[in-house]
């Protein structure tokens, strides 16, 4: 069984406000991606990584690969006009097989500890798939403006990533999905509508993804220390 971690690396990021796709911002002379990037490459479970991304920026990462040794990226491909699509983009180039593992992770989540990735593995090994979630903790609200109802925090997970599915099940998902002109928000969406039981594994604060200039400033302070 050989495991592909797949980096959707294609995302504009325009709600971080900038003029460069968040992943690429450099903090420490670093690019985002790179830590994200490093934390595969670290962990002995991976095998091998597939970024997607848009091929403007295919030669830096090229430099990248070569700067920080990243041995283990095997294929840059192109990224699709939606993360899905870059993710299915990604899946049909992987060359694996029917029970290889594939672990999806977003490319600006650049603090995801290796025992948590290590953690999703193990589950992923033994139950066919894992996904990567941190429980609520604070009160949740339903409205607009003014307070509807409040839901019940024990049964809500904020679902993060990686999320790790055998071949068979996440190609299955992207070509129903495609097939139906359904765009889910994440890659578990589609496999559990396939039929497939979508196992929880516990995630981190520290995995948060880099989404606006707030996280951006508060990336910086934890990397700094």
């Amino acid at each position: 069984m050989t495991t592909i971690a797949i980096i959707p690396a294609g995302g504009k990021g325009l709600r971080s406000g900038l003029a460069t796709p968040k992943q690429y911002l450099k903090v420490n002379g670093k690019e985002i991606i790179v830590y994200t990037l490093q934390t595969f490459q670290k962990n002995s479970h991976i095998d091998k990584i597939v970024i997607a991304a848009e091929p403007e920026y295919f030669n830096l990462l090229i430099r990248i690969i070569k700067k920080y040794k990243l041995s283990k990226v095997a294929l840059i491909v192109e990224g699709g006009n939606t993360r899905q699509d870059s993710v299915y983009n990604a899946v049909l180039s992987s060359g694996a097989d029917s029970n290889d593992l594939l672990v999806v992770h977003d490319s600006a989540r650049p603090l995801l500890p290796d025992h948590v990735l290590t953690s999703a593995f193990e589950t992923a090994k033994q139950k066919g798939n894992a996904l990567v979630c941190i429980k609520a903790k604070d009160t949740l609200i339903k409205g607009q403006k003014i307070v509807g109802e409040y839901l019940n925090r024990d049964e809500v997970y904020y679902v993060q990533t990686p999320q790790i599915f055998k071949h068979k099940d996440i190609y299955k998902a992207l070509v129903k999905a495609e097939k139906e002109n359904f765009v889910g928000t994440d890659e578990s969406m589609l496999v559990k509508r396939i039929g497939k039981k979508v196992n929880i594994v516990e995630g981190s604060v520290f995995n948060f993804k880099i989404t606006n200039k707030e996280d951006i400033q508060l990336f910086k302070k934890l990397v700094s220390k």
